[in-house]
């Protein structure tokens, strides 16, 4: 926990689940060292439809018990049957790990038009209402501070995120953004609809050039001048492009916690020495 300014900020990260199962040592090794930071809680990624749902309970596991971090675990509706969610729920009350992320997910590769069009769970909502019923599980929902993309207007992504706190989400972590004006203006829209569940800025540190044609574009994020200036000038320099980025991410962090956001989540792709500096940077 941060405390600036009289306010407590909560600092979280995210990992992903390797692919290849050999790789779990890694994950684990970088738990060890996220965990030296204190960060509040460490959220674990679920793959597209399901494929790496059992690596995201047993590394959640892992933060909870042997980390002793709060776990935020990842579900998405378009992964699950009823069957299945109430298998994982019990499952995570067994772990002990009783935050959850609940997601809508993305259609994976392998899934036809008919059977996505077919799933049981249409929207994130659907599986955080019954979450919220089968038992005390804080719930996250994520939002998306330039809208989301399949949204229309920015008014109906806030209407239906407005609905997904009446389901039951206790708070609300944001995609990746780079201009703070977006968030804050999110936030003032937000707080008009009558949202006022904390919300967690989520921040990506760009440490490489070709970050922005892989995760970045598929946000919606957009980017700003003066984060389009620095990959501009050392695209090619990838030593310099690393630094340019963890500090242009500790700054947008530092205006964020001036502003008194409620809480900063690092993207961090599984690089425990990039969230160390941001941390150590703002506390």
């Amino acid at each position: 926990m941060i405390e600036k300014n009289g306010k407590q900020i909560e600092f979280s990260c995210e990992v992903f689940p390797p692919k290849r199962n050999e790789d779990m040592y890694e994950i684990y090794k970088t738990l060890d060292e996220l965990k030296l930071i204190g960060p509040d809680f460490i959220s674990v990624t679920y793959g597209a439809g399901g494929s790496n749902s059992k690596k995201t309970a047993q590394i959640a596991t892992y933060i909870e018990n042997i980390c002793d971090v709060k776990a935020l675990a990842h579900v998405t509706a378009v992964g699950v049957n009823p069957e299945k969610l109430q298998d994982m729920l019990q499952e995570f009350k067994k772990k002990n790990v009783n935050r959850i992320l609940a997601l809508r997910g993305d259609k994976p590769r392998d899934m036809s038009d008919e059977d996505f069009a077919a799933r049981h769970y249409k929207y994130a909502s659907d599986i955080i209402k019954v979450i919220r019923e089968e038992g005390d599980f804080k719930i996250a929902a994520a939002c998306y501070p330039e809208k989301h993309p399949e949204a229309q207007t920015v008014e109906d992504d806030i209407k239906y995120l407005k609905y997904k706190v009446e389901m039951g989400a206790n708070e609300l972590i944001t995609q990746m953004f780079f201009d703070n004006a977006k968030f804050y203006d999110f936030l003032d829209k937000l707080h008009s609809s009558g949202v006022n569940v904390p919300v967690h800025a989520g921040i990506m540190p760009i440490t490489a050039a070709k970050q922005l044609g892989t995760s970045v574009s598929l946000s919606g994020s957009s980017i700003p001048t003066s984060l389009s200036n620095i990959i501009a000038k050392y695209s090619e320099d990838p030593i310099s492009m690393r630094e340019a980025g963890i500090e242009y991410a500790i700054k947008q962090t530092e205006d964020l916690i001036q502003n008194g956001v409620d809480g900063i989540h690092i993207y961090c792709m599984n690089k425990s020495d990039v969230t160390r500096r941001i941390y150590e940077a703002i506390v």
